[in-house]
């Protein structure tokens, strides 16, 4: 089952800018088909992600204890900025503060044509664990709010592994391979995008640390295509050049989101 296929369309949605251009009514221009970078070659991350918990073993436990310790958020500064990072299209985004730009169409187009194309490449790594275990979201077990809509799309959508997390930690490394020096800031926000899933309620703890592992795994695949390596080779000298002439996020804005994920929420 398709799980990711709203997290690999609004990553495709990202290029339409780029390709817009080109068309003869770009209000018309349909989304470009991205077929990612791995296709057959991508490991099997089934194989090599830990098994889901099960019921009662010691990991369910503490999934479930956590879960219930942090639904105290909901009346907290977090909880409005696990809402916001609930929208995986606005990952590069909500990135711009870690980066120390704004990352746009216009000054970082081979960029985001990369992370658009990997996208296909995370939903696959996803989908095929999640559809083995369909292990239910925590809040379908154990009373809380959450800070989405309970609707029947998320009930249906297993928690292990988390595509979120597998989708940030996966931007994340690219990002930080992109601008070595921001290595840190980069993926400190994207660890916060992962822990922002247990404030949300939508998560558990180990469904979160396995998106993690599962980024980790795409990237090391994806080192292996040719095609990959070359275009980070092409981005490298545009991210260098959008750092220099920006727009840089505001700095305000910036400084009250470093105060917000500098504690871990468990």
């Amino acid at each position: 089952m398709k799980y990711l296929v709203v997290v690999v369309a609004a990553a495709a949605l990202m290029t339409v800018g780029i390709a817009a251009a080109q068309a003869p009514n770009p209000a018309m221009a349909p989304a470009p088909r991205i077929a990612g970078y791995l296709g057959a070659d991508a490991p099997d991350t089934y194989a090599i992600l830990p098994p889901s918990p099960t019921p009662g073993d010691p990991r369910d436990q503490a999934d479930r204890a956590i879960y219930k310790a942090t639904r105290h958020y909901e009346t907290e500064a977090r909880w409005p900025m696990a809402q916001n990072d609930a929208n995986s299209a606005g990952l590069v985004k909500d990135l711009a503060c870690a980066i120390g730009v704004e990352l746009t169409p216009q000054n970082a187009p081979k960029t985001l044509a990369i992370i658009a194309k990997l996208a296909p490449d995370v939903s696959r790594a996803t989908n095929r664990p999640k559809d083995i275990y369909k292990r239910p979201r925590p809040y379908l077990r154990d009373e809380g709010s959450i800070c989405l809509p309970k609707d029947a799309a998320l009930a249906a959508s297993p928690d292990y592994p988390s595509g979120h997390n597998t989708w940030a930690w996966t931007v994340g490394l690219v990002l930080a391979e992109l601008a070595p020096d921001r290595a840190t800031p980069i993926l400190v926000r994207a660890r916060a995008f992962g822990e922002n899933r247990l404030v949300c309620g939508v998560h558990s703890l180990s469904a979160v640390e396995a998106g993690r592992l599962n980024g980790s795994i795409v990237v090391a695949g994806l080192h292996g295509s040719a095609q990959f390596r070359s275009d980070m080779d092409a981005a490298r000298a545009e991210i260098d050049k959008a750092r220099a002439i920006g727009p840089a996020p505001d700095a305000g804005a910036c400084a009250k989101e470093s105060q917000l994920i500098a504690k871990s929420p468990y």
